[in-house]
């Protein structure tokens, strides 16, 4: 649901038709949302330190034959004294596909390693696990279904006492979730939303931020708004993914990270924003970015920190969207809001584009029709900011446009502020020679809500080589920038031209 304007550009003196271009826009937009929602981050993991207790497990150059699997399981299957040693050696062989092909391949291998995972022996159960973890994590999905029948003890399981266990059977969970329909429903029917809500409640910090990340594997599904979501709702789980979100979370970051996904995913579902945004969602998001930004710009930052202002900027921006009475709730943090976004979009630009790009998203949706907030933009003298980026392609230099487009919308004053800033005719021009038709059109129309209400605009665009930029787009081979050059030069320029 994330859109890069919360408003039209408009103009009544365009040449082409307002509602053709209005419509234009909405078709962009839908698209956009459309590749935004489906481009969600479905990927299986392991838990951080996996081996634990000092093991260090390394996997072999050298390729395994099938004997030698053949060997191991059947030490395993006749409870050999050195089963727990086999199991290991399982466990380590099992980071290969080609042995995970093999293992599955043997009869009844699933069927024993789940009995071995549902053994009384402690040591037994764990490496067990850690053996269906790692068949889990197979990007065969025909490997790592083999795993489903142990669904139903994974889920008993995590009522229990070992903190470690419990720990690899979310993260098994999470795994199989990511695979298909047919699986989520099975593990809806068997009660995974209300076993993941007591999780979440944990005092450990692992077994918190695996169950956020199993969370999330349901959450992204296609069919979550219609299936999933409503359990999530009914179970209350929405107040515990608010509350972890901090910067000072005893869970640490990557806990922050999940639980910031799954409100997203939960967020673009469509859901009513008024539940989220009565349980304190905005207010815990803005003051998150905020310590955020002010750990950045100190140089405090921890790894993981800006995959955590990713998902909280993007739900952030799909709130203001769904519900007009969200950005008033950021208003009153708006001036350590704006400055934390600045320091996103300028520090990360070069490392994490990703961070920039959906912290201008969401500084579009924030500026779209608020004349406080683009007031508070010169305030903090953050053009000069935004028109650094106007070089910069993979659709930061598109967002910058909008940007601009919400500013000048505001009026005669904006506009006459936004053209006695140094150098953004210059950044105009080099925009309008680009090769990116969107980025010319966008141009075009923030060139248009310029200079049709300000008048000594027309003087500066032209006296820093801005007719000569527009003469260059009229014989463009797009139909419609040539439209739109040829207006701007009749309409402003028509006895000025070279």
């Amino acid at each position: 649901m994330i859109q890069g304007r919360g408003a039209e550009v408009r103009s009544r003196n365009r040449a082409c038709g307002v509602e053709e271009i209005k419509a234009r826009r909405r078709q962009q937009e839908r698209a956009l949302r459309k590749a935004r929602k489906e481009k969600q981050l479905v990927s299986k993991r392991l838990p951080r330190g996996l081996q634990g207790d000092g093991e260090e497990m390394e996997i072999r150059e050298t390729s395994i034959t099938k004997e030698e699997v053949l060997q191991l399981f059947q030490r395993i299957q006749h409870g050999s004294d050195d089963r727990l040693a086999a199991l290991r050696s399982l466990r380590q062989m099992l980071q290969l596909k080609e042995t995970q092909q093999m293992f599955v391949r043997f009869e009844n291998s699933i069927h024993v390693l789940i009995g071995l995972f549902t053994s009384n022996l402690a040591s037994v159960q764990l490496e067990a696990t850690r053996c269906l973890l790692e068949l889990s994590h197979s990007d065969d999905q025909s490997t790592s279904l083999v795993c489903l029948p142990a669904t139903p003890y994974l889920l008993t399981y995590l009522s229990g006492q070992s903190a470690k266990f419990t720990e690899l059977c979310l993260y098994i969970l999470g795994n199989l979730a990511a695979e298909n329909e047919a699986v989520r429903n099975q593990l809806l029917v068997q009660g995974v939303i209300q076993a993941l809500a007591i999780c979440l409640q944990s005092p450990h910090g692992a077994v918190v931020e695996a169950a956020a990340y199993s969370l999330s594997q349901m959450l992204q599904a296609k069919e979550a708004g219609e299936k999933i979501i409503p359990s999530v709702l009914e179970a209350n789980l929405t107040p515990h993914l608010i509350r972890l979100l901090d910067l000072d979370c005893e869970f640490g970051v990557q806990t922050a990270v999940e639980c910031a996904w799954c409100l997203h995913y939960i967020v673009s579902s469509g859901v009513n924003s008024e539940c989220m945004i009565s349980q304190g969602l905005i207010r815990q998001a803005v003051i998150l970015l905020i310590a955020l930004g002010r750990a950045v710009g100190s140089g405090t930052t921890t790894d993981g920190m800006e995959l955590l202002i990713y998902p909280v900027a993007r739900c952030l921006a799909n709130l203001i969207v769904s519900d007009g009475t969200a950005r008033s709730k950021v208003r009153f943090h708006d001036g350590d809001v704006l400055q934390a976004l600045s320091t996103f979009i300028s520090g990360f630009l070069q490392s994490r584009p990703f961070v920039t790009r959906e912290c201008l998203w969401l500084l579009n949706n924030l500026t779209a029709g608020d004349e406080r907030l683009c007031s508070a933009i010169f305030c903090l003298n953050l053009v000069p900011v935004f028109l650094q980026l106007i070089p910069f392609s993979g659709g930061i230099n598109t967002l910058v446009l909008m940007l601009l487009g919400n500013i000048a919308e505001m009026g005669l004053e904006y506009c006459e502020k936004l053209q006695h800033q140094t150098g953004i005719f210059p950044a105009l021009c080099t925009t309008l020679r680009t090769a990116d038709p969107e980025v010319v059109r966008l141009t075009l129309e923030v060139l248009n809500l310029i200079l049709s209400r300000c008048q000594q605009a027309c003087v500066s665009f032209a006296n820093q080589n801005g007719i000569l930029a527009l003469e260059a787009i009229q014989y463009n081979s797009n139909e419609d920038i040539r439209v739109r050059a040829n207006f701007l030069m009749d309409k402003y320029f028509a006895n000025k031209a070279i």
